[in-house]
């Protein structure tokens, strides 16, 4: 069966609005990957799977995470040039791989993050900025996919998870570093037993 054959119509379409040939077919492994081991954990044909929006935390309209209606298995699936990571467990989940960002286009981003991540960055040496920042900023969104809000509101400047080797504690999540080739950084991060929603 080709990869194409368990996406659904809007995946095969996303599919193709890809322009670079090497980001389409990124596109189209993961998302079949997603499919063909959410059918495996589930023991649930991969072509058959229908995701759902949970609700926003923020807004309560349906473009929160990505879920399997009635699954108890939560994911995540990240993807970037040449490579993907997912992510699955039985609590909410997030996250994150990008490829390192020029040093200019760091400065210009960094204002988005918490004040004690900019002055983190800021004591760096230039040449330390990208790796430190691909850090912070996979660490951050992986954190804010799990919660279901991406990107939106307040939350990349509120929410401190660290430029460092290690990342700072986020109340309600384990957060970790994950191995990547180098010139990638990426993270997990995975709601704590107890925790709210």
């Amino acid at each position: 069966m080709r990869d194409t054959e368990v996406l659904d119509a809007a995946e095969r379409r996303r599919a193709a609005t890809f322009v670079r040939p090497v980001d389409r077919d990124v596109y189209i492994a993961s998302h079949s990957a997603l499919r063909r081991l959410l059918g495996a954990y589930l023991d649930r044909d991969p072509a058959a799977l229908r995701f759902v929006r949970e609700p926003c935390p923020c807004c309560d309209a349906p473009h929160g995470r990505p879920a399997l209606a009635g699954a108890p298995l939560h994911f995540s699936l990240s993807h970037t040039r040449g490579l993907a990571l997912l992510g699955f467990a039985r609590t909410p989940i997030g996250v994150d791989i990008e490829t390192l960002t020029a040093p200019e286009v760091v400065d210009e981003v960094a204002s988005v993050l918490h004040p004690q991540e900019r002055a983190e960055l800021a004591a760096l040496p230039p040449a330390g900025r990208a790796a430190a920042f691909a850090r912070c900023w996979t660490r951050k969104e992986a954190c804010l996919k799990g919660m279901g809000t991406g990107l939106a509101g307040d939350l990349m400047t509120t929410t401190l998870v660290g430029t460092g080797p290690d990342p700072a504690p986020v109340e309600g999540w384990e957060t970790v570093d994950v191995p990547v080739p180098e010139g990638y950084a990426a993270a997990c991060a995975v709601r704590t037993a107890g925790s709210p929603s």
